[in-house]
């Protein structure tokens, strides 16, 4: 694929038209003062639209007793999941926290918005897992060569493939990325219109269990997407109240993840059998290829990740290199690790 034509699909048509003056749009709105210390407590009347894809977000506080505990108003719970439509929202000033993976705060920076990351999990496991179309004979990331891929505007799948290539030794010009948004994935690939796609682990069960049979398969590797992240636009951190809600929803966040973890029979049965019509055993499956919370009272790691990303897409001519801190709001580092045990900390 030409490069450009792979940058339109990185980062979306807005972002390459970005290039055609040689410059990217300067972030949108005052600039944040991450060192203003965060207000103490969360003043009457704020309120917060906090995205919560599937009902997931709003589901796990709800089953962790933990939803009456906000001391805000949610003013929406928008099912806005990936990460383009994220910064449509935002810029579109409809929601103001989400929940994504480490790509779109990439994509937002380069685009000229200004986000910022507030929390942080750490995935130790891979979140996606490789799958052929019916009928393939590819079995290994070395045989993508002259295959078509889906791949994924700007979407955490994407950066687990280039990687993936990477690893590999394959170059982008090696395959051809095919530009669809992760929830074409699987129409793709039971038409064949794409030889390979990168599926989140709770689509692989599904998918395998109606084409297993004709051939399709899973090609597992240890590429991970290390980053599960809280974000919000550096308009919402500028504002006092707004910032002490984030601030005040963060520790339910990490208890929520945590809830999760140790009680995955209700999880399974509450989550995904009643609201993702998946079978018990395959709720099972998929809790068991998801990652222990990760907490870190530092966020270096996370930082050094954003940046080894932000260096993977430059490399490529498909970014231009910048500072992977300026993404994140430090004040917020200590606040999920504070509210979880030790062993989520490390």
């Amino acid at each position: 694929m030409h490069r450009r034509s792979f940058l339109q699909a990185l980062l979306g048509t807005g972002a390459a038209l970005g290039l055609s003056s040689c410059a990217v749009a300067a972030a949108e709105g005052t600039p944040l003062a991450t060192d203003s210390p965060l207000a103490s407590a969360v003043p009457s009347g704020t309120s917060l639209s906090i995205a919560s894809y599937t009902g997931l977000q709003q589901l796990q506080l709800k089953l962790a007793g933990l939803l009456d505990h906000l001391p805000f108003t949610v003013s929406a719970w928008p099912s806005i999941g990936a990460g383009p439509d994220v910064i449509n929202a935002f810029r579109a000033r409809s929601l103001e926290l989400a929940n994504n993976a480490g790509i779109p705060p990439i994509q937002s920076h380069y685009q000229g918005f200004d986000a910022r990351i507030v929390a942080v999990d750490l995935t130790r496991k891979p979140a996606y897992i490789f799958a052929t179309k019916p009928g393939s004979d590819i079995r290994a990331v070395a045989e993508f060569r002259g295959k078509r891929l889906a791949f994924s505007q700007g979407q955490a799948q994407g950066v687990v493939l280039l990687r993936a290539l990477k690893e590999a030794g394959l170059k982008y010009g090696d395959v051809t990325l095919v530009n669809l948004t992760s929830n074409q994935f699987l129409t793709a690939l039971q038409a064949g219109q794409v030889d390979i796609a990168p599926l989140a682990i709770s689509q692989v069960p599904a998918y395998l269990s109606r084409y297993a049979a004709d051939g399709a398969r899973t090609i597992s590797t240890d590429v991970v997407d290390l980053l599960n992240i809280l974000w919000a636009p550096a308009s919402v951190l500028a504002d006092k109240g707004k910032a002490a809600a984030i601030a005040a929803y963060i520790p339910l966040w990490a208890k929520g993840l945590v809830w999760a973890w140790e009680n995955p029979g209700t999880w399974a049965e509450d989550y995904y059998v009643k609201t993702q019509n998946i079978t018990l055993a395959q709720a099972k499956g998929i809790l068991a290829l998801t990652s222990k919370p990760l907490l870190p009272p530092s966020w270096d790691e996370a930082i050094a990740w954003e940046q080894e990303t932000i260096d993977l897409l430059a490399e490529g001519g498909f970014v231009k290199s910048f500072k992977a801190d300026t993404l994140f709001d430090r004040r917020f580092e200590h606040l999920a690790s504070d509210a979880v045990a030790a062993q989520y900390r490390s």
